[in-house]
């Protein structure tokens, strides 16, 4: 069933990414242009172009876009927006009941750092990826 795959694709990118909307952008565009043939790369760059103009974050937006794209309805949407949103609100739930327990632990602190310097790299690889033809 679409609305299924649809869901776990986009739950496992908002899983996955760290650095907002801009660093989805490549990890969607595999997924949904690449993997999945739901849309092709012209379409892909369109949505983004709209997604981008369209108030809010874009990677909340282009999976909305994307979802009403492959379902011609919006309930494609509703699915691909709550399976991009819902990890980051599972994450922060769990981050600040457990907040407390972690913000003294190195370890914590190191992984945190560490992640940090990848997001301009990824921000640079959807970059040149839409660039190039």
């Amino acid at each position: 069933m679409i609305y299924i795959e649809l869901f776990t694709t986009f739950f496992l990118i908002g899983l996955f990414t760290f650095g907002g909307g801009y660093a989805m952008i490549s990890l969607i565009q595999n997924e949904v242009v690449v993997n999945h043939g739901w849309v092709d790369a012209t379409t892909f760059t369109d949505i983004i172009a709209i997604s981008q103009m369209t108030p809010g974050p874009i990677g909340i937006n282009s999976a909305t876009y994307i979802g009403y794209t492959v379902t011609d309805n919006i309930w494609g949407s509703i699915v691909a927006t709550l399976g991009v949103c819902l990890p980051s609100f599972i994450i922060i739930l769990l981050i600040a009941f457990l907040y407390n327990q972690f913000k003294k632990n190195r370890w914590f602190n190191a992984a945190l750092s560490g992640i940090r310097p990848v997001i301009p790299g990824l921000i640079a690889s959807a970059a040149i990826t839409l660039v190039t033809p």
